[in-house]
């Protein structure tokens, strides 16, 4: 009996570290892709494009209604105090330092992220990563370096008007549905938020953009088994890169309060 549970916890745990293994490796030989080849400007522009600018709505719409939502919360709390007046700089942190980043994070995980494993998936059940491959064409050039480099760019600026549509949102709410002052919610702002805030904010979301198109094309590069591989590929993109999104916002949260 023991003997049996020892033999399963083996086999899982070289089963995870295989696959860990391989993780890390396709990390590496993109990195390494990225310093020792000349980089595709065109092709990271359009994916950049196709990231971040298409992606655009998206992030106006939740920030606005996670700012609005939050004002509403935080009125309720705020009111049995009498803090009312805070409520701006408590919007205003609550979406640069954390909301901002990790609600456009996994928005685009969903929108763009799977886009990139189906995308790549597809190309990899049909064969034509391999044509591209006796065409003597680096598929990590050409393929996933663009892809990496574009989301890790791109995302902070898309983060920054999820944060700003945040901020209007809440003051949308408390100044025309709530009636509170207008120069409250402006001065907290003014007076509680600082530089090093958006600062933490805009370096998670580069984190994050970096991870999201790297399970992303990890997940669509190793698809196998037709179109349910593809299918399956794309479904792990979105759970593992969101379940990373959030646990790497803990350990960066951690890291940046001590910075």
């Amino acid at each position: 009996m023991v003997t049996n549970i020892i033999t399963v916890i083996g086999y899982y745990t070289l089963g995870i570290s295989n696959k860990l293994g391989r993780f890390v490796v396709f990390l590496g030989r993109a990195l390494r892709t990225l310093f020792c080849t000349h980089l595709k400007i065109h092709k990271t522009f359009v994916e950049a494009n196709r990231i971040g600018i298409e992606s655009f709505l998206i992030a106006v719409l939740t920030g606005s209604f996670a700012g609005m939502v939050f004002a509403l919360q935080s009125y309720v709390g705020f009111q049995r105090v009498g803090g009312v007046q805070f409520i701006g700089a408590v919007v205003a942190q609550a979406m640069v330092r954390e909301l901002g980043p990790v609600l456009t994070g996994l928005m685009v995980t969903g929108r763009a992220g799977s886009a990139i494993a189906a995308e790549i998936g597809a190309m990899r059940i049909t064969e034509q990563i391999d044509a591209l491959r006796t065409l003597r064409i680096n598929v990590y050039q050409y393929l996933i370096v663009p892809r990496i480099l574009a989301g890790t760019v791109i995302i902070p600026c898309l983060t920054a008007f999820t944060m700003i549509c945040g901020i209007i949102g809440g003051y949308i709410i408390c100044v025309y549905v709530l009636e509170l002052s207008p120069e409250d919610y402006i001065n907290s702002i003014k007076t509680y938020v600082e530089w090093a805030d958006i600062q933490g904010g805009l370096i998670k979301a580069s984190f994050f953009g970096f991870i999201l198109t790297w399970v992303g094309t990890y997940k669509g590069f190793h698809a196998s088994g037709g179109a349910r591989g593809v299918g399956n590929a794309t479904t792990q993109s979105v759970v593992t890169s969101s379940i990373i999104i959030l646990i790497t916002n803990y350990f960066l949260t951690k890291m940046l309060e001590k910075l």
